[in-house]
């Protein structure tokens, strides 16, 4: 008995083996075998996008919040950038899963898409929009995904005198990013800087082709060095290269290592060139005004970039912003907000209503105080050459240290 039991779980071991060799090889296949975008282009009611390998199925959907239409095409990965135009906005394209990539079109006026066709064996998807009203395109944001298949050849993985067949569902693998290193003294309470944007986000884009990802990775990394030479805070920055991070990934870091706050430095854009000034915003479900949910919007949707959605992933998330824990915490970033104004007001320029409130996903951490700070913007010119030069790092520098200090120096002697 104790032999025929020892078999089985030889046998048992030896299939487990066998799906995941042929889980590996399909993946393996999957990644050699993917089509790459070569180009996107809109032109009057089509948009076309060719690719350098055939494709066969395709699903296009319509989002609201803001306007925008998602075509995710399976057995394809990103590749060169679209050229915009008509009623598209901006074109946007990553990874909705490992074997699917998501093409993301920001909509200048509502369109839907009436058609999708392959041609070109399969190596070109062709979209027909056509315009709408406001209502026929809210129907269409509440409408299922539309699917399409085409003719071209199809990929299969076939196993060799082979009398049956696996099959593995392959879900998006969502690895956690490496923790960044800490810099300070042990001991002493941690702000986690998290640098807006990176990688393939390039945030808002200012005059002179200047990118608000640069300006706020360099602006981190000098609060950053600010902070280490008072000895007084440990620090730690979400990226210090140019790389791309979901937002849940931001907040992510600052909660697994169990950071004191979280400052997420940004810089904004407005249609009026003479918007200008810093904002600090901080979580809430209302937004304070327009501008504020506008922004959060905006900043929100930086996922999308990467195919990524996360408004249906932060149901957790939602709960927990009716806890007490939660509560707390808003309270605190609130009081931070504040203080943060006063210690650097003399030297950063602020706007008059330098606090606003907004349903950023990125200040969710429910446990970790946390702000969004604006530095200024990028639709400015004056703000743009504070923002890139190193005398105006140096003075937001200087007062976010004056605020991180104070604010922990006021912890301690409530202790």
């Amino acid at each position: 008995m104790l032999l025929s039991a020892l078999a089985g779980v030889t046998r048992l071991h030896a299939a487990l083996l066998a799906a995941a060799t042929i889980v590996v090889l399909f993946a393996a296949m999957t990644r050699a075998e993917a089509a790459t975008i070569t180009s996107i282009v809109v032109d009057g009611g089509q948009i076309r996008v060719t690719f350098d390998d055939s494709v066969t199925t395709a699903r296009t959907l319509v989002l609201d919040g803001p306007r925008r239409i998602a075509l995710d095409v399976q057995g394809a990965t990103p590749g060169k950038a679209g050229r915009a135009g008509g009623p598209v906005d901006r074109i946007r394209q990553g990874l909705y899963r490992p074997d699917t990539a998501r093409i993301v079109f920001d909509l200048a006026r509502p369109v839907i898409v009436s058609d999708l066709s392959f041609s070109d064996g399969g190596r070109q998807l062709t979209l027909s929009i056509d315009r709408v009203d406001d209502k026929r395109f809210a129907r269409a944001v509440g409408a299922a995904p539309k699917r399409y298949a085409g003719t071209g050849a199809a990929r299969t993985l076939t196993a060799a005198r082979s009398s049956g067949s696996v099959t593995v569902p392959l879900g998006p693998v969502r690895r956690l990013p490496g923790l960044p290193r800490v810099l300070g003294p042990a001991g002493r309470p941690l702000v986690v800087i998290d640098a807006g944007h990176g990688g393939h986000d390039p945030g808002s884009l200012g005059a002179g082709g200047k990118r608000e990802k640069d300006a706020t990775l360099a602006i981190a990394t000098a609060i950053r060095d600010e902070l280490v030479r008072s000895g007084r805070v440990r620090v730690a920055l979400t990226r210090d290269t140019d790389r791309f991070l979901i937002l849940e990934e931001r907040y992510g870091i600052a909660r697994r290592l169990k950071a004191d706050l979280f400052i997420s430095i940004h810089a904004d854009s407005a249609p009026r060139a003479e918007a200008h000034g810093a904002t600090v915003y901080t979580l809430s479900e209302v937004a304070s005004d327009r501008e504020a949910a506008r922004l959060a919007q905006r900043e929100n949707r930086s996922d999308i970039i990467n195919g990524i959605n996360l408004a249906g992933e932060n149901s957790d998330v939602s709960s927990i912003l009716l806890d007490l824990t939660q509560r707390e915490t808003m309270n605190v970033s609130s009081d931070f907000a504040r203080l943060l104004h006063r210690e650097a007001g003399g030297f950063v320029p602020f706007r008059t209503d330098y606090h606003r409130f907004a349903g950023f996903v990125v200040l969710k951490a429910p446990d970790v105080p946390s702000v969004l700070f604006e530095t200024g913007f990028m639709s400015n010119a004056d703000d743009i050459d504070f923002l890139f030069s190193r005398a105006g790092r140096k003075r937001i520098a200087t007062g976010v240290a004056r605020a991180v200090q104070i604010q922990f120096a006021r912890r301690i002697a409530g202790q």
